[in-house]
């Protein structure tokens, strides 16, 4: 039991430190290491494989939708970079350059890719031609590198994976028809997918992509208060089109600029879905994106291991054929209680228990990692069982971090309001904004936080500025994120 203890110890409450927490879950669970390279980290397997669950997933989403993946350059000339100045202004101060290669100073400085707007730009000029071209629906999985300041796993690093859409439209309505399902489609994700709700809604202008006519985004409370914007997508217009000169041969024999799109998430998603679930016992992970699901560990004395093991084995063998993500611990030299601590930790939602007495009564015993509760079922309704529970265990968590949420979400009319709020509470505030930059950066210089976004459904309409107290143009959510 001591060695068992001191196991748990090793993570910090949140209570305590939120960010230790946070750095001790991930480390701890085995998720990633620290690399060489400042601000970069390893994806270890577990880590990884939650990623590709994550990619898994939305592949699937974005090709029932009608787009194609394929793969742009890394390395972007610098002259692309001029030709749309908003954008460049937008990401300058984070771009790493190449300046030499293979023993030479290179003509033309190449960026590697924040983004790839501009090179996209570049061979979309050359591959659109006439309005049947049109919509082009391209999506891209890479990295990308931003040189941040200030770094932290999974939510803000130096080069992180990222998947961005590119899209090319005849006219405006088609352009602002896909940004809006692409949102549509982070949002069910989120939620049904990682059971993280969020809050839907446009960026205001000063926290819009750099380039963008308009942003929209969803937004995630983490259980620090904190926001993540789990997901952007963008309509740019013809910006871009005009810059690089995507133009097409419309239905009357004119040539017209493309409207244009792009749409993103990263990395970032796997830090929001340890800091919304997780607990002072370690991950807590929603089971349709754990690397396992159920973690099926055999018990009883040595005289009866051979008989509990093989009838373990068998029901693996449903788990498997059933398509849910099962592993079996069967080791010897670590007792049951330190193998429960195990992936309690780790975030497996289902612990199956499987002895000598439960093999004599025909059961096996189901036990929640969210709840904690155990339940005795039938080994013939195993399977069933099984799933059943997954699926309890998805809605629980939507629901718990739902309530969180919602417990830490107000409604404030003055500045001095939310500053009280922020320092006896922590999370979202819903405010009145007249519309002028002054005001919001007057929030963010008072209080820390920014503009999330302005919700597409406010549980209420503010009349007045928090700041000045003119008329509101918009009700915004502001907060402290990362």
């Amino acid at each position: 039991m001591s060695n068992e203890k001191q196991f748990v110890k090793e993570i910090t409450p949140q209570g305590e430190d939120f960010s230790r927490w946070y750095i001790d879950v991930i480390k701890k669970a085995d998720l990633m290491s620290y690399s060489p390279v400042r601000g970069c980290i390893v994806f270890k397997p577990d880590g990884y494989e939650i990623w590709e669950n994550i990619q898994r997933e939305l592949d699937s989403k974005f090709k029932e939708t009608g787009h194609r993946n394929a793969y742009f350059p890394l390395f972007i000339p610098e002259s692309f970079f001029q030709k749309e100045k908003e954008h460049v202004e937008g990401f300058n101060p984070e771009l790493p350059w190449v300046t030499e290669a293979g023993g030479e100073k290179l003509e033309e400085r190449l960026a590697i890719r924040p983004t790839s707007e501009t090179m996209i730009g570049h061979m979309y000029s050359e591959w659109i031609n006439s309005y049947r071209d049109l919509p082009l629906l391209i999506n891209q999985w890479a990295n990308v590198v931003r040189w941040e300041k200030r770094t932290l796993p999974f939510l803000r690093t130096t080069e992180f994976l990222w998947q961005e859409g590119h899209t090319a439209h005849e006219d405006e309505q088609d352009a602002r028809r896909e940004t809006m399902q692409m949102l549509d489609v982070y949002r069910q994700f989120a939620e049904e997918f990682l059971a993280i709700p969020v809050i839907v809604g446009q960026k205001t202008p000063s926290e819009r992509f750099a380039g963008a006519i308009d942003t929209f985004s969803i937004e995630a409370m983490m259980k620090d208060g904190k926001a993540v914007q789990a997901g952007t997508s963008h309509y740019l217009g013809t910006k871009f089109a005009v810059a690089f000169d995507i133009k097409f041969l419309d239905r009357e024999n004119q040539h017209q600029f493309a409207h244009t799109t792009s749409w993103g998430v990263s990395t970032r998603l796997i830090g929001a879905l340890i800091m919304v679930h997780g607990d002072d016992r370690g991950l807590v992970l929603p089971p349709k994106v754990a690397p396992t699901q159920v973690i099926m560990i055999p018990i009883g004395p040595p005289k009866t291991r051979e008989q509990v093991i093989g009838r373990v084995d068998e029901l693996f063998a449903d788990l498997k054929k059933a398509g849910v993500r099962v592993k079996v611990d069967d080791r010897a030299d670590q007792s049951p209680g330190w193998k429960f601590n195990e992936y309690e930790m780790r975030g497996v939602p289902i612990r199956v228990e499987l002895g000598p007495r439960d093999m004599e009564n025909g059961v096996v015993v189901l036990v929640s990692r969210v709840s904690g509760e155990k339940k005795i079922v039938q080994q013939s309704d195993f399977v069933q069982e099984v799933q059943n529970l997954l699926a309890e265990i998805h809605q629980q968590m939507y629901d718990k971090a739902k309530q969180f949420r919602d417990e830490h979400y107000i409604a404030v009319d003055t500045i001095d309001e939310f500053k009280t709020f922020l320092e006896t509470k922590r999370g979202f505030a819903l405010a009145g904004w007249c519309g002028s930059d002054a005001c919001e950066t007057q929030v963010k210089e008072e209080t820390g936080a920014t503009s999330r976004n302005i919700p597409f459904t406010p549980s209420e309409t503010k009349s007045t500025c928090l700041v000045c107290g003119d008329p509101a143009k918009h009700t915004v959510v502001f907060g402290r994120s990362y």
